[in-house]
């Protein structure tokens, strides 16, 4: 069986709560190089965007949406 991100994402589903956690941040970890400079920009954008929803300039948009559009990229 050829090995597919559909593949792995199916299974990854499966499994529970737990470890479907520790696996993202087990993901995470292997694409994020974090640095102070990096980690204050991430909040400060945080904050950004809290405050645009709060002025309701942006509204939320559903996780599995986010992610159907960031693979497509």
């Amino acid at each position: 069986m050829t090995v597919t991100f559909e593949n792995i994402e199916a299974a990854a589903l499966e499994l529970p709560e737990g470890d479907r956690i520790h696996l993202a941040h087990v993901l995470a970890q292997s694409v994020a190089h974090d640095t102070p400079e990096m980690e204050e920009a991430l909040l400060d954008e945080v904050e950004r965007r809290i405050e645009l929803q709060g002025a309701g300039k942006i509204s939320d948009i559903d996780a599995d949406e986010l992610y159907r559009e960031l693979r497509r990229r």
